[in-house]
């Protein structure tokens, strides 16, 4: 990588072999390497981004365990960012400050405004917030309106979407129900309400079907826009009843809002970590309240991400029902014609090459993934044993692999704007680092130049490698015979290191080459780590992950102790 900002960690203090550290005080000087949680950039006065000379603010949002406090730290970074005919000229604009009782936040289009929800206590209202260059200019208290229940923060369902002319915001909350009345004074607890509420007497008490694990209190989300003049709130009302909404953003010329619906039946329990749940890509049209269905049905279809230009919908699809997770397409649909094709297909087997492309297995595509072209679009998928940075030509159908080779295993893209990347990268051994980079003309992508912004040095005493296994054929087995591994060891010494193996949970989930400090202060405490992506993981082609089905606890047992019973020989030597 190129020179830019640097922040070490500083030196670090490796204790002699016999002299290890505690493992309380091991994780804890792990752990304290933050992780990017999101970013974005925004154009100074001199215009949208274009040409030389360009200059820009990127701003940060980092997680940190607070773990004597037992929670995490949430704060901001920010720094000044330079185009120049040698490159990139990154630094740092302003200290860092923790975020206190923000929930979401969005940069508008342009990069002058933000959008921000946050929670005031004591009362715990949810307010929405605009600010610009003179400070906050708007604020609403969605909760004192009353138009619906709690804002959808997290999940498949949540976002927030300035319209193209910023005049408006799209979020999604849950449907305002009834509530049990507060007592008024000289009332008897009990006592009957007036005769206009006794239509919703009792309501209150009703069970309602949520979603499932991490989306209990999710039952029924309805779209809502914020009109940020008249700081008015209006519930969309023509959404299909049997469907939820979510990851909704605002159609070409902001006359329509684009959304993901997931069908109610059979029921709704089951949509985290879920991709094979029916659901389907729609367009509702706000003036008449048409809603269409742009995607096929009976379909797994999400993720829709609109071009800069407005003319193509990129959104992911897969198949209903089988595993929980799957290999997925990269659809494409041209807007005018609202005729769709598959950029990228379902891989059944990679081809034997280690740089061959593997398919999609991501939850989401990046909220901004477009190239200015309106062309090319970015993506991050699990490859193997690795996360790397894919570019996709949406005409040709072809893949450049952007991080194929590099160092680090793991690669997340952050943001794309004015063709420039914001991304983090880490490795077993290697904590995140922030690193930028400029995406140059349509076929001249290789080699990228990655700038540093906030570059973390390696672990020492720590060393990783990937391993591949050729398992034996077996009655239990089926369908593909090799799958990987990776191994953590200690670097340094002469005795044998005890082994702990970690297969991963899901079933179909992958562990990827990215840093994990439990796994790393193992390593630092004479520890050997083996994670095993046994088949059936995700990021080795569909065939892998279907072999597993009817066979889990079984085929996937069976090799990881073969991967672990080599292994112990290996690492003892």
């Amino acid at each position: 990588m190129a020179s830019g900002t640097q922040r070490g960690a500083g030196s670090w203090g490796q204790p002699a072999e016999g002299q290890r550290s505690s493992p309380g005080a091991c994780y804890r000087e792990l752990s304290r390497f933050p992780a990017v949680s999101c970013a974005a950039l925004g154009a100074t006065a001199g215009g949208q981004g274009q040409g030389q000379g360009q200059a820009f603010l990127l701003h940060t949002e980092c997680r940190q365990p607070d773990l004597p406090r037992r929670r995490l730290l949430r704060f901001s970074r920010h720094y000044s960012v330079q185009r120049t005919e040698r490159g990139l000229a990154i630094s740092r604009a302003a200290l860092s400050t923790e975020i206190h009782n923000r929930l979401l936040g969005q940069d508008s289009p342009s990069g002058q405004r933000r959008a921000v929800l946050v929670r005031r206590p004591p009362q715990g209202h949810e307010l929405l917030e605009v600010w610009d260059g003179s400070g906050r200019s708007h604020c609403v208290d969605l909760t004192a309106l009353g138009k619906h229940g709690a804002v959808y923060t997290e999940g498949p369902f949540a976002c927030l979407a300035w319209s193209h002319l910023e005049t408006q915001l799209l979020y999604v909350a849950e449907r305002s129900r009834p509530t049990l009345p507060a007592a008024c004074p000289g009332q008897v607890p009990g006592a009957a309400e007036p005769a206009e509420d006794e239509d919703e007497e009792g309501e209150q008490f009703v069970y309602h079907e949520g979603w499932g694990e991490k989306l209990s209190t999710c039952s029924a989300p309805v779209l809502c826009i914020l009109d940020i003049k008249s700081s008015s709130v209006s519930v969309l009302e023509s959404v299909p009843e049997h469907v939820s909404p979510g990851q909704a953003l605002w159609s070409p010329g902001d006359t329509g809002v684009v959304f993901v619906g997931w069908w109610h039946e059979p029921f709704r329990l089951g949509l985290s970590a879920c991709s094979n749940r029916r659901s389907g890509v729609f367009h509702l049209e706000l003036a008449g309240g048409h809603c269409e269905l742009l995607s096929v049905p009976n379909r797994a279809s999400f993720s829709p991400r609109l071009s800069p230009d407005g003319q193509r919908l990129l959104y992911l699809e897969g198949a209903v029902g089988g595993p929980h997770r799957q290999c997925l397409q990269l659809r494409l649909l041209t807007w005018q014609t609202r005729q769709t094709v598959t950029v990228l297909d379902v891989v059944q087997e990679p081809t034997g090459s280690e740089s061959s492309f593997t398919g999609i297995y991501t939850d989401a595509l990046p909220l901004q993934c477009w190239a200015a072209d309106s062309r090319r679009a970015l993506l991050c998928t699990p490859q193997r044993s690795r996360t790397d940075l894919l570019l996709v030509d949406t005409e040709t159908s072809t893949i450049t692999n952007l991080t194929a080779g590099s160092p680090e295993g793991c690669w997340e893209l952050l943001t794309i704007q004015w063709d420039l990347l914001v991304a983090t990268c880490s490795a077993p051994h290697h904590p995140p680092s922030l690193v930028m980079a400029e995406l140059p003309p349509l076929g001249q992508e290789l080699p990228l130049r990655w700038v540093p912004v906030e570059d973390t040095p390696p672990v020492p005493g720590i060393t990783w490698k990937t391993l591949t296994v050729q398992q034996n054929s077996a009655p239990h087995s089926a369908g593909p015979q090799t799958f990987e591994a990776l191994l953590l060891s200690p670097t340094g010494g002469t005795t044998p290191h005890p082994l702990v193996v970690c297969p991963h949970g899901g079933p179909h989930a992958v562990f990827d080459a990215r840093w994990r400090p439990s796994m790393a202060a193992l390593c630092q405490l004479g520890f050997a780590v083996l994670l095993v992506n046994y088949r059936g993981s995700l990021g080795f082609g569909q065939a892998s992950i279907e072999c597993l089905q009817s066979r889990v606890g079984e085929q996937d047992v069976a090799d990881t102790q073969v991967r672990s019973s080599k292994q112990v020989l290996m690492v003892g030597r």
